[in-house]
């Protein structure tokens, strides 16, 4: 179980600190790139290496199951009517029954058919409302013709105005970074 710590903030850090500080950022920074990398390299000579095994593996894989399920399905009738599965020297086959799910019908596209369960089944009909928070972004420097307590008639008022009265408001957040220049460790 990992442990928690806790991030200190650092205060009164001089310009020397933060470039004494930035170099060690850069050198780990560096360093963490290129065991990486050597990882990386280390796990694709790896895979190159099992790779033609592999392949050798999952096709016999594949054609033991295809063996397996020709053998079920062929005598599902009598193995499979009391249980689901079958218990084998090495191991369980059987078949799962998955979730419920609808499918159209052959002719039947789901245009149609939504034209069709609005016509008979309206119930089943789902209408969802939201706030087009996209739009609102898009247009927050614009005005908008909106009802005001004090008015009788639509008032042009800014958006962010209208925005704030039906409680909403446009945020920003500022993150920090560091992003130290990339030297060529390969020399």
């Amino acid at each position: 179980m990992a442990t928690r710590k806790k991030k200190v903030i650092i205060t009164g850090v001089s310009r020397e600190a933060a470039d004494e500080a930035f170099a060690t950022y850069a050198k780990s920074d560096a360093q963490v790139q290129k065991i990486n990398a050597d990882i990386e390299l280390q796990c694709a000579k790896i895979r190159e290496k099992y790779a033609d095994k592999l392949a050798t593996l999952t096709e016999e894989k594949d054609k033991a199951f295809d063996t397996l399920q020709a053998f079920a399905t062929e005598n599902q009738a009598e193995l499979f009517s009391k249980k689901k599965s079958l218990d084998m020297a090495h191991g369980t086959i059987g078949f799962r029954t998955g979730t419920p799910k609808l499918k159209t019908l052959k002719g039947f596209t789901w245009a149609s058919a939504l034209q069709l369960v609005k016509r008979f089944l309206p119930d089943y009909i789902r209408q969802t409302e939201e706030i087009a928070k996209d739009k609102l972004l898009t247009d927050r420097d614009g005005n908008v013709s909106m009802e005001v307590s004090d008015s009788p008639s639509l008032v042009e008022v800014p958006i962010r105005q209208a925005m704030t009265e039906c409680g909403i408001q446009v945020t920003q957040d500022e993150t920090f970074y560091v992003e130290p220049k990339k030297e060529d460790t390969s020399v």
